[in-house]
């Protein structure tokens, strides 16, 4: 079991006793509950108006959680429709087939990675996401593809295997722990061991606007030297001299 820790400095008292209370877990279980009847009424062909009308659910936070998920309405909705109330319907699923053809298209253009494509592609991912001041090479982000791409990177372009990774995981008060952990285990490949204790952030002014949209939290994957400077310090400043190279050529 790995224990969470808390963020320092970042809770008072105040706001550490609200979130421990019955009231704010019964809170995270109600969002929760509340989510999962929306997706039960979504696969029954109920429009975003309905579903709001039924449940009290907003719509923007509705399109949010079914952005990409086609839609088939039901006969109460077709009804709907037929009277001139589309609720945007038509244009839901034209958009979500319009992002697989582009998804599928964008596939076949990339083709296949070439030495010098992964590269730069990690070494843009890092200019993005990366740590460049302190004397650590770490990169941090929620998208399991781009942390996976970034292990792969930093094995075929720094020469570095499993052990070099250390992974620490970002959580809020609504994710479970160990389904995170076996979660990004799985993202990954690497075991326990490589996982350091998780941080939960439980500042009241994020929890909330985070509720539902970060599942398994944010992966922070920092590189260990193990005592080889060339796989510490030296990447980094090596890293770093290949985005003044490329920012050279902007």
């Amino acid at each position: 079991m790995l224990y969470p820790t808390e963020l320092p400095g970042q809770q008072t008292d105040y706001s550490r006793a609200l979130i421990e209370t019955p009231v704010y877990s019964a809170m995270l279980t109600y969002v929760n509950t509340l989510r999962a009847k929306a997706e039960i009424l979504r696969k029954q062909g109920y429009s975003y108006n309905l579903i709001n009308q039924k449940l009290g659910i907003s719509i923007s936070t509705m399109s949010y959680w079914f952005k990409d998920k086609p839609f088939v309405p039901n006969d109460e909705v077709l009804k709907r429709i037929k009277n001139g109330h589309s609720n945007g319907i038509i244009s839901h699923n034209r958009r979500v087939d319009e992002i697989q053809t582009l998804r599928q298209q964008g596939i076949s253009e990339i083709g296949e990675l070439t030495e010098r494509d992964l590269w730069l592609l990690g070494l843009g991912i890092y200019i993005g996401e990366g740590s460049k001041t302190m004397e650590r090479v770490r990169i941090s982000n929620s998208d399991p593809a781009v942390i996976r791409l970034c292990i792969r990177w930093f094995k075929e372009v720094g020469n570095l295997s499993n052990k070099n990774f250390s992974i620490r995981i970002h959580l809020y008060p609504d994710n479970d722990v160990d389904e995170s952990i076996r979660y990004w285990q799985n993202i990954t490949g690497l075991r326990r061991s490589n996982f350091q204790n998780v941080t939960i952030d439980r500042r009241i002014n994020k929890q909330l606007s985070h509720l539902g949209k970060l599942p398994y939290g944010t992966a922070h994957l920092t590189v260990l030297s193990l005592g080889d400077r060339d796989k510490g310090v030296r990447l980094l400043r090596r890293i770093n001299g290949w985005i003044a190279g490329a920012e050279y050529q902007v």
